[in-house]
């Protein structure tokens, strides 16, 4: 992935290199932690405790709340990835232990959300052992490629990400030996998957909606998903999330219209758009304080150049 310096119309490759110390990577990133992740720095070098005899290299909190691992190697090595799944198991069971470190790090008045735990590595490459190894292992976990030049330039890179699924399986038959109705089954296993993973599904986004809206929807969906491949789609319990390193949008469905929260600032909006308010100061669900309401495709089109310009500023 070679970078070039333009000088008078000429092209001069940008020569790597690579940080001195590790140290050096981890607190490069841990100062940057909102402009790289969108997270809110909790600690360095967080013990695990002396039966466990680790330390995770950051904890931080992501944009939704979630709890957010970050673990970083200068070269390239299989234990990063082995030492980021102890962990993530490791804080599963120490939860009161993390939420101790927000409280102290950001006040009393934050609550953790459990639903979801980010895994973050980050190193210069990956094995294809590796690789393969964690599409086999169904964790939650991000790896990410750096390049460091010598002009100072960071490039960063995804170069996986896998959710996690859980299978939930629900017998159709009734105790008195007959069968449920599979309306009702279905709906049981909707409501178990929630309970079970704190997993959410674009279809949800959808349920009871007119056929315009739903239209309108993918119209929308397809528009930021065709950005760029790195877009990623999550669906959230009240609205869709579109992120890369961080959430660039959120769409959510209405009964009327689709409200599109975008991360920009609210100076970046001409005055007098159309169907466009500012939201800093505005509880909503979607992370973003620039809010486009959306009851067409004609409305839409407004909206587009603005989309990409978060998608430019925060994921491409």
């Amino acid at each position: 992935m070679p970078i070039f310096d333009i000088i008078e119309g000429k092209l001069t490759a940008v020569e790597q290199r690579n940080f001195s110390l590790e140290k050096d990577l981890q607190s490069l990133i841990e100062r940057n932690l909102e402009t790289v992740f969108n997270c809110r720095f909790i600690a360095s070098e967080f013990s695990t405790g002396s039966q466990h005899a680790g330390r995770i290299d950051s904890l931080a909190l992501s944009e939704e709340d979630n709890p957010v691992i970050i673990e970083y190697k200068k070269v390239e090595s299989s234990e990063l990835i082995n030492q980021s799944l102890f962990y993530l198991h490791w804080i599963y069971d120490h939860k009161g232990d993390f939420e101790i470190a927000v409280q102290k790090a950001l006040g009393s008045d934050i609550r953790v959300d459990w639903s979801d735990v980010r895994v973050i590595c980050i190193a210069p490459n990956y094995k294809k052992y590796d690789l393969h190894a964690v599409q086999v292992m169904g964790a939650n976990i991000e790896l990410w490629k750096y390049r460091l030049f010598a002009n100072d330039s960071l490039y960063l890179e995804e170069v996986f990400h896998t959710s996690k699924t859980t299978n939930v399986s629900l017998s159709t038959r009734s105790n008195d030996g007959g069968y449920k109705n599979p309306v009702m089954v279905e709906a049981g296993k909707k409501a178990a998957l929630t309970r079970a993973t704190a997993t959410y599904t674009f279809e949800e986004r959808l349920e009871g909606k007119s056929q315009e809206i739903q239209e309108l929807t993918m119209v929308v969906r397809e528009f930021i998903l065709g950005l760029d491949e790195s877009v990623e789609e999550v669906p959230k319990k009240h609205y869709v999330a579109y992120k890369v390193s961080q959430n660039i949008a959120c769409m959510e469905v209405q009964g009327r219209n689709i409200k599109l929260f975008l991360k920009l600032n609210p100076s970046d909006i001409p005055l007098n758009t159309k169907n466009y308010r500012d939201v800093t100061s505005i509880g909503h669900f979607g992370t973003g304080d620039v809010e486009f309401t959306i009851s067409s495709e004609e409305e839409f089109e407004v909206a587009k150049q603005y989309i990409v310009m978060a998608y430019n500023r925060f994921g491409g």
